[in-house]
């Protein structure tokens, strides 16, 4: 009897020791009961359950992935293989991608090209731009590097050296390397016409945009005058219907365009108040390649240089309508800065436009066949799964994030950056990144907490959605990376949702990363 008594007492303390366990676990994670480096995992996790059933997320989605660099290992996931949208965070995967696979120091090439004969100054043939997809093509953002007033008359004094006064025939504008309509067809219309919409060609310039000056009325509500267009864009047409707003309300204008349509409807308000009485918005150029022939044709004849026909564009989805004259000559050309600087402007000012080309040249080096972004997307998604990330619940839709029904889950992305830091161009990728309180879009984030200076993270904004995912180092100096998607959060809590990302911001860097691993779980 003793001895049985002895056994039940044994099987008792067993039991107890279970129940224990189990009660040490936080809603599903199977935790150990309370090593130290695993308190700072608990208080997180407990922070985001609390994010997901406040009023700011309650009826949408948070989700969070947190992997260890050195071996890949996930030791956070919550809601992590949910698809969900990314916004801008996707700039990540497509840079990384472009790094990857073309080297941080890959640089595109313009080059001004004619055909025909010349005799007696004149050109019996055409004068070409020919794109190759660099987006920065004309842009201000880079010093050392032609703006485009500059490089128009560059090229137009080329045309002038190469003994040509007049063009019997045209100058084109040549994005032909792209057939396809390139802007990605789940792109919301409202988008198209406004500068973060701009399409993608082969033959970029001036990032595809332009701004429209208003001078605001004198009250609220009254008309408000387009005085003039940067560059000036003669072709263009445009119906007027913006008012004016209260001083300081900011740009509250959408264009309202569509690619190859040289037709716009300018709709919303613009602040009256302004520096000089005016406000400046910015649309894209429904045809950039036919943008670009037109301002050389301009500059070449600023130089008196004569062309007996209009500009023309070929490319990106147009009917091929001119034959040429045999064989080009090239006259000058134009490099673009090196991929690590592009890619860094990519992701410190999330340029839409940089982004999508990054992704088409990337897709074309991976495989010649691709025609398309949805064969650049499944070009890139073989690439990484190449490389053993796991891509189950990965829907993404273009480059850049722009498109709202593309998804992809936290643990994509979380397993697509650890991979990306076994990569050559890893260190070249890292240096892209904003830092948390410091740059880019997230310089105002976290600032004045342990987070500011310690995080390097890409932000994502549109509708219902706020997303950011990078690298940080954990409290015990273990390299991270990690994804936070919030998904349709309550409209009007923006700043509630922003507090409470810093909150996990905060907690992540108090991280260890010899945390014991946590198992997948869901907050819904």
């Amino acid at each position: 009897m003793r001895l049985m008594s002895q056994i039940k007492f044994c099987l008792f303390v067993d039991i107890l020791l279970r129940l224990t366990t189990f009660s040490s676990t936080v809603q599903g994670y199977a935790l150990p009961a309370a090593p130290p480096d695993s308190l700072a995992t608990q208080q997180l996790l407990r922070q985001v359950e609390a994010f997901q059933g406040g009023p700011a997320a309650r009826f949408g989605t948070v989700a969070l992935s947190v992997r260890r660099l050195r071996d890949g290992t996930e030791l956070i996931g919550y809601n992590a293989r949910q698809s969900l949208p990314s916004a801008s965070t996707l700039k990540l995967i497509t840079t990384a991608t472009a790094l990857a696979v073309l080297g941080s120091t890959y640089t595109y090439t313009t080059t001004l090209e004619y055909d025909g004969t010349i005799k007696d100054s004149v050109l019996t043939g055409n004068i070409y731009v020919r794109g190759t997809g660099d987006p920065s093509l004309g842009t201000w953002r880079f010093t050392g590097y032609d703006d485009i007033a500059t490089l128009m008359n560059r090229w137009a004094t080329a045309v002038r050296q190469a003994g040509i006064r007049r063009v019997q025939g045209r100058v084109v504008g040549d994005a032909s390397l792209y057939g396809d309509i390139t802007t990605p067809d789940t792109w919301p219309f409202g988008d198209l016409g406004n500068y973060y919409g701009a399409s993608l060609s082969a033959l970029n310039i001036n990032e595809n945009l332009y701004r429209v000056f208003f001078r605001p009325g004198k009250t609220v509500g009254s008309p408000a005058e387009v005085l003039r267009l940067d560059p000036p864009l003669p072709y263009l047409s445009y119906r007027n219907t913006v008012t004016t707003d209260a001083a300081n309300t900011g740009d509250q204008v959408t264009i309202y365009g569509v690619p190859f349509m040289n037709q716009q409807w300018l709709t919303g308000k613009v602040p009256m108040g302004e520096p000089a009485n005016e406000f400046s918005v910015k649309g894209s150029l429904p045809d950039p390649a036919f943008f670009t022939a037109y301002m050389l044709q301009q500059a070449m004849l600023q130089q008196k240089i004569t062309v007996s026909n209009g500009p023309l564009s070929v490319g990106g989805g147009l009917p091929d309508a001119l034959t040429g004259n045999g064989k080009r000559v090239e006259i000058a050309r134009q490099t673009s800065p090196p991929l690590s600087s592009l890619a860094q402007q990519t992701n410190f000012q999330s340029i839409n436009l940089y982004a999508e080309a990054l992704l088409r040249t990337a897709a074309l080096a991976l495989d010649k066949s691709v025609r398309s972004t949805p064969a650049s997307i499944d070009a890139l998604t073989a690439f990484w799964k190449s490389k053993g990330v796991n891509l189950d619940g990965f829907r993404i839709r273009d480059g850049s994030g722009l498109s709202t029904v593309g998804a992809l889950t936290a643990d994509n992305m979380t397993g697509l950056l650890a991979a990306m830091s076994r990569e050559k161009a890893y260190s070249a990728f890292y240096e892209t990144i904003p830092i948390v309180g410091q740059s880019g879009t997230v310089r105002s984030l976290a600032r004045g907490t342990a987070a500011a200076g310690n995080i390097r993270a890409k932000s994502g904004s549109i509708e219902g959605v706020r997303a950011y995912a990078g690298y940080f180092t954990a409290a015990d100096g273990e390299p991270m990376c990690f994804c936070v998607l919030v998904n349709k959060f309550t409209p009007g809590q923006n700043r509630t949702i922003t507090q409470e990302l810093e909150k996990v911001f905060v907690g992540l860097v108090g991280l260890s990363g010899k945390e014991v691993v946590v198992s997948e779980k869901s907050g819904k």
